[in-house]
């Protein structure tokens, strides 16, 4: 096993997905690090609204749960919604990243202005709510849709990678952005080459999020369990959500 065991959480129950998702990931770790890529059981395939969001956040608790036995060393959410992340944060022991959170941390370091290009127009709320939470508002040009489906990109079609590259043109023709930010985590893979191609940054959350979580567990930083992401105050989790039961 390497240095570092990182636990790669698809919220989502598409399996061509994880496999994608995992390829970025290991494309860009230390050779040291192992990427233990993972989905639950049950679910929905895809994550597009808020009831995706909910059911996905109790997949992505039961997967970290399961991480812990496991002894992994920090664990990423990739799902652009970032399911679940302060719950997994209180539950586990290692560091825990979502993917929205590390691309756009990392478009602010490299640009003042940043677009998110995602999938359907029903998903840029969520987006919103989420430079909100993460203090990034002033920072985000624009939110920009390819309207497909989250599934549209596991098909053997140009069209989905057409209509980003589209996006991404336009992005930096009408809203000044100096980088571009993807908002699934679908399109992992797709950021090297549109960086080539477009000359700016653009940015996959999955990739980001390998990196920084490397970057933390190098400087020996984890989440801090003092005040409100302490460990879940114990008491009995029971019927079908007794997997959540802290593990041991």
């Amino acid at each position: 096993m390497g240095q570092y065991c990182i636990q790669l959480i698809n919220p989502n129950t598409c399996q061509s997905m994880t496999e994608n998702m995992a390829s970025a990931a290991r494309s860009v770790a230390a050779p040291d690090t192992r990427i233990l890529a993972v989905s639950p059981d049950s679910g929905v395939n895809s994550i597009e609204g808020h009831f995706d969001e909910a059911i996905a956040a109790v997949g992505v608790l039961q997967q970290v749960n399961a991480g812990l036995r496991q002894r992994v060393d920090g664990h990423i959410i990739a799902c652009f919604g970032d399911p679940g992340l302060l719950a997994a944060r209180e539950l586990a022991s290692g560091p825990v990243i979502g993917i929205a959170e590390a691309a756009m941390h990392l478009a602010t370091m490299v640009a003042t202005r940043f677009t998110i290009v995602t999938t359907l127009p029903r998903t840029v709320v969520i987006a919103r709510h989420l430079l909100q939470q993460y203090g990034f508002s002033g920072h985000c040009a624009a939110i920009r849709t390819i309207d497909l489906p989250v599934l549209a990109l596991e098909q053997d079609s140009p069209l989905p990678g057409e209509k980003i590259r589209q996006q991404c043109i336009e992005a930096m023709k009408y809203d000044n952005s100096g980088a571009i930010v993807l908002g699934c985590g679908g399109m992992a893979g797709l950021a090297s080459e549109l960086t080539r191609e477009l000359g700016i940054p653009v940015i996959d959350g999955v990739t980001a999020a390998v990196k920084m979580l490397e970057s933390l567990l190098s400087l020996g930083l984890t989440t801090s369990k003092h005040g409100d992401l302490a460990y879940p105050v114990p008491k009995p989790v029971t019927g079908i959500f007794s997997q959540l039961n802290p593990a041991g």
